[in-house]
């Protein structure tokens, strides 16, 4: 197994403005919850089934909640000939750094299926 490439967030947003691609890896709850802005949303469960997706001749940084996913989806793309590593501290720590999320207002959403109930609940009215 091959070791996971693990960039900064500056590192990132660096390699995005010179056109590599940013993908979120999480569930739709979190990525409806809020984004890295410019971020393309694969959640780790199709990234086989929607790799040609991604641009293989351009890097690819991707990030989910803390890590975990991400380390899963770098080395599954690394793997298959991409130029991939994962945002370190994924989106919460973007956020902790105060870094720009999308929509207005969006936050780190927490993960799991007792989350994606709770944020739909949030989402319906009274």
């Amino acid at each position: 197994m091959t070791e996971t490439r693990e960039i900064s967030r500056e590192e990132a947003r660096k390699l995005v403005d010179e056109g590599a691609q940013l993908i979120d890896v999480r569930a739709d709850h979190e990525w409806e919850a809020g984004r890295i802005p410019g971020a393309k949303h694969v959640p780790l469960a199709e990234l086989n089934e929607r790799t040609g997706e991604i641009a293989q001749d351009r890097p690819v940084v991707l990030y989910c909640r803390g890590g975990t996913r991400s380390s899963m989806a770098t080395e599954a793309l690394a793997a298959a000939g991409y130029d991939a590593a994962k945002l370190t501290g994924g989106i919460v720590g973007w956020e902790e750094e105060g870094m720009p999320l999308e929509p207005e207002g969006g936050y780190a959403a927490e993960s799991g299926e007792a989350a994606a109930i709770l944020e739909a609940r949030k989402k319906q009215p009274d």
